[in-house]
């Protein structure tokens, strides 16, 4: 049996994509499901855990937009990510057979995802609040015209039987996922990209986006992302959250950070991390 080093909180239940995603690049931890995205970042803050993994977005739902509203007051660091090919099969009650399956529960985003698969098979598509619970649900409610889409691990771990693999209509389907932790990264590999990730509001003045971002042009500094969150209710305050590529110790980084400064009102650095390979071979 493996030794655990910690504890490494996920939302969800055990054998959603989250739980995968944990077990893929920290075997060693053991994985604790929460509720909430509220309550992964409080188990870490509060050291009950030592790390969360984090959906941000997936290539074909976007952003994960649950996550971004707890960004700003989180004490919590951007420290690594991890990009994840999401595969769904439909599984059943152990006998069943395709034929007799006449439902299928699942998130809402994973049924839209395998729409082609469950309208050409007539099957009707049921939601549920997780992949991972619709598989409980299945099994729970013991109905053999019943399955559910979820990932293969949730089959295992509610004795479920998977009637098809990969049922996803977009075989591109990947989620990126950030881990945090309470405590920023020291060292990052030096033959790895860094990622700077950071949130930013600009002062209320004529072209203030503009000229805050200009910097990053003039300094050959590549912004990967670049987000807009309206703030407390108002259409007049906006919020930005942005990732480049760099670290905030290169000189190009540091120039462009400080003009953005000089236009912004606020600028927090979430983290600075190792960029994962599936970047570059997304630009490559």
């Amino acid at each position: 049996m493996t030794q655990t080093t910690g504890k490494i909180a996920y939302q969800g239940e055990r054998g959603s994509n989250s739980h995968i995603a944990c077990r893929e690049v920290y075997p060693q931890y053991e994985a604790i499901p929460c509720r909430t995205f509220e309550d992964v970042i409080a188990m870490v803050e509060s050291g009950e855990a030592q790390l969360a993994m984090i959906p941000v977005e997936n290539t074909i739902a976007g952003r994960v937009g649950d996550i971004h509203h707890l960004l700003p007051s989180t004490s919590l660091h951007m420290i690594g990510e991890h990009f994840m090919r999401i595969k769904f099969q439909l599984m059943g009650l152990k006998g069943s057979k395709i034929e007799d399956i006449k439902r299928a529960y699942s998130h809402v985003m994973a049924l839209g995802q395998c729409r082609q698969y469950l309208r050409e098979r007539k099957i009707v598509a049921v939601t549920a609040a997780d992949t991972a619970g619709a598989a409980r649900i299945v099994s729970e409610r013991a109905d053999p015209s019943a399955a559910a889409i979820a990932p293969a691990l949730a089959a295992h771990e509610y004795g479920l039987e998977i009637l098809a693999w990969d049922i996803e209509d977009a075989k591109h389907n990947t989620t990126r996922f950030v881990i945090m932790a309470p405590q920023p990264l020291d060292d990052l590999p030096d033959n790895r990209q860094s990622v700077t990730a950071f949130l930013f509001q600009v002062r209320n003045i004529p072209s203030a986006l503009y000229k805050a971002l200009g910097g990053f042009a003039t300094n050959g500094v590549n912004m990967t992302k670049l987000e807009s969150y309206q703030l407390e209710g108002s259409f007049n305050a906006s919020q930005f959250y942005a990732e480049i590529e760099g670290h905030p110790d290169q000189r190009s980084v540091q120039l462009a950070l400080e003009e953005l400064g000089f236009f912004s009102s606020s600028l927090k650095i979430l983290g600075v991390y190792p960029a994962h390979p599936a970047r570059e071979q997304a630009s490559a």
